[in-house]
């Protein structure tokens, strides 16, 4: 040490690194960077939502305006325009959203007739003092705030829907929506009734109604100036009661934002995750020290734990949460190196989640806390 430091540069120089310090550990060479990530489906979401933080806009229209993408696909079953059905034949949305730096939040549940509900939860955040609105009063509030009714049932998903039907038999393998008996003849029914639906897509329709997916995105961003915010959207549970909420609208399951600490958000099995409050865990896990990836890896122990860590139990079960620090450190992490269930006619695939940290959008393998061949 110089001898001759005076007592006012020391004094300086430990008040500047405390307070980088802070600030977070990239703070201490240099301020964090445009990054955005999102759960595997979100390749193009994570493209159109650097492009807008790159441009300047707020880093919750930018996630909002990648999900967007998704929601409105209809070759995306699982999210927005194209989502699979509940048990009635109705597409339900849930979304949430969270803006770091102004600390406000806003979702819908159950809401029908609105292809885009990330849009209309940012609004209940920013034209209500709620947090949440649900059902019939989403909707209501959607067509006041000029969004017109629209029906959100794809014919891929309608015929989805009435294989399930088919199937949904008693004991004695009776059902009132078909007489046969065997499923050879059901799906001949079924092509039938939608001539213009390929075989391949028929097939898919059969797999979706044995093993209802659940499919949700999820986008989180960070900007230059260290703003963060996040969204998930989905529509749900295929099949599900309605009027059913998975974790996905629900502050602190689906989504969580702190501004001083990072950013959290999940999809697949939304029951577990509202047992262990998933993405409020992780940015807590971090708030005390741990990396997203650490903090990530024991919210999914806490789910494992709540089936007494039986895989036999667990092996039924998808979850995968993503995690974004302030300092702009991230990580995906999955229940299940691999996709679930081996009977669906598409590739198992080793769970991955999407980032773009300012070039192309690529995936990047989630970390596993077990392991599945």
């Amino acid at each position: 040490m110089q001898k001759n430091l005076s007592r006012r540069n020391w004094m300086k120089s430990s008040v500047a690194l405390t307070a980088a310090a802070a600030a977070g550990p990239m703070a201490l060479a240099q301020g964090p960077n445009n990054i955005v990530i999102a759960s595997a489906n979100g390749l193009q979401s994570c493209k159109k939502a650097m492009e807008m933080l790159k441009s300047g806009a707020d880093t919750l229209d930018a996630v909002i305006a990648g999900v967007n993408i998704v929601e409105l696909d209809p070759n995306d079953h699982s999210v927005g325009y194209g989502g699979l059905p509940n048990e009635e034949g109705v597409v339900e949305l849930d979304a949430s959203v969270m803006h770091g730096p102004s600390r406000r939040c806003g979702s819908v549940g159950a809401i029908t007739g609105c292809k885009t509900p990330s849009k209309i939860a940012k609004l209940v955040m920013t034209e209500t003092n709620h947090v949440m609105l649900v059902g019939g009063g989403a909707a209501k509030f959607a067509r006041e705030m000029g969004f017109k009714q629209e029906d959100l049932l794809v014919e891929e998903s309608r015929a989805a829907w009435l294989v399930w039907k088919r199937s949904m038999r008693d004991k004695a393998g009776h059902t009132n929506w078909s007489g046969e008996l065997d499923a050879g003849t059901a799906t001949a029914r079924l092509q039938e009734a939608f001539p213009n639906v390929d075989a391949k897509t028929l097939a898919w329709a059969m797999d979706v109604a044995v093993h209802p997916p659940t499919g949700t995105i999820n986008c989180l961003a960070l900007n230059s100036k260290g703003e963060m915010s996040g969204v998930t959207t989905t529509s749900g549970l295929a099949w599900k009661i309605a009027g059913r909420v998975g974790d996905s609208p629900i502050i602190g399951a689906g989504l969580y934002v702190d501004q001083d600490v990072g950013a959290a958000g999940s999809t697949g099995r939304g029951e577990e995750n509202i047992r262990i409050a998933g993405a409020h865990t992780i940015v807590e896990n971090m708030r005390h020290g741990m990396t997203p990836k650490e903090a990530g890896l024991d919210a999914l122990k806490r789910i494992s734990r709540n089936f007494r860590d039986d895989k036999a139990w667990l092996s039924a079960i998808d979850i995968s949460f993503y995690a974004l620090r302030k300092d702009g450190m991230y990580a995906g992490v999955s229940l299940w190196s691999v996709d679930a269930d081996k009977a669906r006619n598409v590739p198992r695939r080793q769970t991955s989640f999407a980032v773009n940290d300012g070039g192309d959008s690529r995936h990047e393998h989630c970390v596993s806390l077990y392991e599945r061949k």
